[in-house]
């Protein structure tokens, strides 16, 4: 039971009691998933934090139902591990059910005594090799970093400290030489206006961040420079006239934090969701959203329409899986990025993506690399870098894939004209499931 202080009057508490979130966790109700079901007062950003709970635990999520019409927000979420499997680690259950219990109290994340660089540009071949290379002349150690590529541009978040004293980089004359120095790298030749350096000592939730980055570029309205293979996301925006929603569709390719990406650019542009239904089948999404603006309008004109589609798009596109996967896991030392990407630059291999987390004393880094347009990189170039980086060193590793109970008929995608009937039927299910007069919602 929870201890109120002394001085909390009953008002108080029964705003304490309000604003706190009710997590129940059910491994009972479906046989093929956990189900998670979050009910709170409703404010403006709270699905994304329930969502990024998940999404942090790379959780998959095959079914949800959302509602947060009039004051109440109530979710229920249908999640396995990646291998499918239902969860059963107690300290894993009782981490979510804390998180999500815990989410009106978000708060911006701080350093834990690093400095964060933020960087945005055009994306080329070698351009990472560049970066860290400056990164390393200037003494300074990456310890963790996120770079994210999509329509010709990238995004990064890079964790330094000064490789001497282990300490955040704090004088302000050596930061504004880091920042001009990364900022040269960045313009290239033709990027003048685009690119952009900052250092900040606190930041967002790190994803959350990179997706505000490439919105904020507007990756979504450029042409992409190298060649992609990528199934391009189906994204269709209708208006509800008679109930004032957009209902918002996309169907896609399913995998880990998709859901997370969508909510994350609803929420950067301010929507507000207030009923949604995602169901997968196989390898396939179907995610389907009634949302309004914050002052409780729909969408009102054909060139907003168009940039949600363009958005969402661009949301969905700038994790996808392109190129091949290497992992890289060895003894961290200076400058070991800087060596690493100018051995990919110097054999053609343009990285799309990367990870890079250090622990310890091991360095723990993935990258994801495809060839200078964007095509997969010949196996022989892969062999080759990696006989140069080490073999014990730098592997090539399968994607997992996304596991999911066999299709039935029930799942079978909808057509845009069935929209509405599948998100009223859905909350009509997931209302019953919360009254205790079904029990599931499947």
């Amino acid at each position: 039971m929870m201890e109120w202080p002394a001085c909390t009057d009953e008002y108080e508490k029964l705003v304490i009691r309000m604003s706190t979130p009710r997590v129940v966790i059910d491994n009972a109700v479906c046989s093929t998933a956990t189900i998670v079901k979050v009910d709170s007062a409703r404010k403006h950003g709270i699905l994304i934090d329930a969502v990024q709970v998940l999404s942090d635990l790379n959780l998959s999520i095959k079914k949800a139902y959302i509602s947060s019409d009039g004051r109440w927000f109530m979710d229920v979420f249908h999640v396995t591990d990646q291998n499918g499997n239902k969860l059963t680690d107690e300290s894993v259950l009782s981490y979510i059910e804390q998180s999500l219990g815990s989410i009106h109290n978000g708060k911006t994340s701080h350093s834990n005594g690093l400095t964060i660089l933020e960087l945005t540009g055009t994306d080329r071949v070698g351009l990472l090799s560049e970066v860290f290379a400056v990164l390393a002349e200037q003494q300074c150690d990456v310890v963790d970093a996120k770079v994210w590529t999509h329509n010709g541009r990238i995004a990064s978040l890079i964790y330094v400290k000064d490789s001497n004293s282990e300490t955040p980089i704090e004088d302000s004359q050596r930061i504004s030489t880091i920042e001009a120095r990364l900022r040269n790298v960045l313009k290239g030749d033709n990027d003048i206006r685009n690119a952009k350096t900052s250092v900040t000592n606190a930041v967002l939730h790190a994803e959350r961040r990179l997706h505000q980055m490439m919105y904020t570029d507007r990756d979504y309205q450029r042409n992409p420079i190298f060649k992609f293979s990528s199934d391009t996301p189906i994204v269709t925006v209708q208006n509800w006239a008679e109930r004032g929603y957009s209902v918002v569709n996309v169907q896609c390719k399913d995998r880990v934090k998709l859901l997370f990406d969508v909510v994350c650019n609803l929420t950067e542009m301010e929507y507000v969701v207030f009923h949604a239904t995602i169901k997968t089948t196989i390898d396939q999404a179907y995610l389907e959203f009634y949302i309004r603006h914050k002052d409780g309008t729909p969408i009102s004109s054909e060139p907003e329409r168009h940039r949600v589609i363009q958005c969402l798009q661009a949301a969905v596109e700038r994790r996808a899986f392109e190129g091949v996967r290497l992992e890289l896991c060895t003894e961290d030392r200076q400058g070991l990025l800087a060596e690493v990407m100018r051995t990919f630059r110097e054999n053609g291999l343009n990285v799309t993506r990367a990870e890079i987390s250090t622990i310890g004393d091991m360095a723990s880094n993935v990258f994801y690399v495809t060839d200078a347009i964007g095509y997969p990189a010949d196996p022989k170039i892969v062999e080759s870098v990696r006989q140069k980086v080490g073999l014990s060193n730098l592997k090539v590793k399968e994607l997992p894939l996304v596991c999911h109970e066999k299709a039935e008929r029930e799942d079978q995608p909808v057509g845009v004209g069935g929209a509405v009937l599948l998100c009223l039927g859905s909350l009509v299910r997931r209302n019953l499931y919360n009254l205790g007069l079904i029990k599931s919602c499947s």
